[in-house]
């Protein structure tokens, strides 16, 4: 119906370049990724190794989100990896870690999160959230 074309296009305005631009910092990951070593967490280790690992996820969901063949399903995995994230953007306000030698006032870091949960509501309106209602419903039958 042309309701759902129109809606259908909506998604896609917003899903490709929501999708590119993911990717875009996901490949920055690997074009600089001492900018963005000091804001993994420390017990976890190796920053660098990931910072890789963050970065090729955030390329592989990008792009997934960007193309509509498994939107849905890479929607629901940069949910996901957004909120495991988050845990680096935590530890930088949490410890007051400087980035570009800076250190950021806590508006920024406010800012920083409300745009965080904005990007997850984005990604579960795209077809994450009905991907993860599809993934319980799976484990609920077995």
């Amino acid at each position: 119906s042309r309701v759902d074309q129109m809606s259908d296009w909506t998604v896609s305005l917003v899903a490709i370049p929501y999708g590119l631009w993911v990717a875009w910092v996901g490949i920055q990951h690997f074009r600089d990724p001492a900018w963005f070593e000091p804001i993994v967490p420390e017990v976890i280790g190796n920053p660098r190794f990931w910072v890789y690992v963050s970065g090729a996820f955030e390329i592989i969901l990008g792009i997934g989100v960007a193309l509509p063949w498994f939107r849905k399903e890479a929607a629901f995995g940069m949910a996901l990896l957004l909120i495991v994230l988050y845990w680096a953007n935590f530890n930088m306000w949490f410890n007051e870690i400087p980035l570009n030698g800076r250190l950021y006032e806590l508006h920024w870091h406010l800012l920083r999160g409300l745009g965080q949960v904005i990007l997850v509501v984005i990604s579960l309106w795209l077809g994450g959230w009905e991907t993860g209602q599809r993934l319980l419903a799976s484990f609920r039958s077995h």
